[in-house]
């Protein structure tokens, strides 16, 4: 009868005797010991500043905060082993609600996707994307972003999609102390109206900024924010809040996270506020 079930399943006898016998068992008793260890390790990281992390995430992190290297190849065996789930990214939904008047102008593309000009202040971009969050409350976060460090420069919460959640970003952007413009700086966008509208490009020009949008309908001309909007969504716990106080908390402190110990593999594995310190040491 063994020998008849080796051959459908298609191992040895040999193979058979050998995987249970008691020093095999020994083996994988053993082996899992040493698994079960490694997971109490990588779960750290997944859960480190409670954000969910995936394998690269997880690597990075532990290097960075525990001092320990594991390869990909172990985390994510480890993962798929005790089911250890990383946030899939979901897509944007988010739809313009308004259309631009005649008042409105649109500006060219300067940017043509060169977002990482390894100058930090040099490539800014913005956007804005809407947060469900209680019983089917929506909240609508604008930020700026620097393209060669993905560090979050600014970022407003409103409960309202007005002109304002712009403006007020540009605002932010002014009295944040760490950021030094640099030299021909430009600030980029899809083709909003927002970003249309006659007020905010005044303000764009007052900061001394140059202004690029994307051409029409096309995601991939902004790109990084598109993804870090994915990435808060993923990490982020927007849902589990009441009231919008509890979402601008949040996205703080999420956004303190993100700059200060969200390792990206993009950036030396390094975070954005240590690229930045990178590239301004290194100029």
């Amino acid at each position: 009868m063994i020998t008849y079930l080796c051959d459908v399943v298609g191992v040895s006898r040999s193979g058979y005797y050998n995987y249970f016998s008691p020093e095999s068992q020994e083996r994988r008793k053993q082996k899992d010991k040493c698994d079960e260890e490694v997971k109490e390790i990588v779960l750290k990281a997944f859960h480190y500043k409670r954000r969910k992390k995936g394998a690269r995430q997880i690597k990075m992190t532990l290097v960075g905060q525990f001092n320990v290297v594991y390869n990909l190849k172990r985390i994510r065996r480890i993962m798929k082993k005790y089911k250890i789930v990383c946030p899939i990214r979901k897509a944007n939904p988010y739809k313009r609600m308004m259309k631009a008047t005649h008042e409105h102008s649109v500006v060219p593309n300067l940017l043509s996707r060169e977002f990482n000009q390894g100058i930090p202040g040099k490539v800014l971009m913005t956007d804005i994307t809407y947060l469900t969050y209680g019983k089917n409350l929506r909240a609508y976060l604008s930020t700026i972003k620097d393209g060669s460090t993905g560090e979050v420069l600014a970022h407003h919460v409103s409960d309202r999609i007005t002109l304002d959640i712009a403006t007020d970003t540009l605002q932010k952007l002014k009295k944040n102390r760490k950021f030094k413009k640099a030299k021909d700086a430009l600030i980029h966008s899809d083709q909003g109206v927002h970003y249309t509208h006659p007020d905010f490009q005044r303000m764009v020009k007052k900061l001394g900024l140059l202004q690029s949008m994307s051409r029409r309908g096309n995601c991939w001309d902004n790109a990084p924010q598109e993804s870090f909007f994915g990435h808060l969504k993923d990490e982020t716990y927007i849902k589990e809040c009441a009231t919008l106080e509890e979402v601008k908390m949040e996205i703080k402190q999420y956004i303190i996270y993100y700059n200060h110990y969200r390792y990206q593999w993009n950036l030396n594995k390094m975070t954005p506020a240590q690229y930045r310190d990178h590239l301004q040491q290194a100029a």
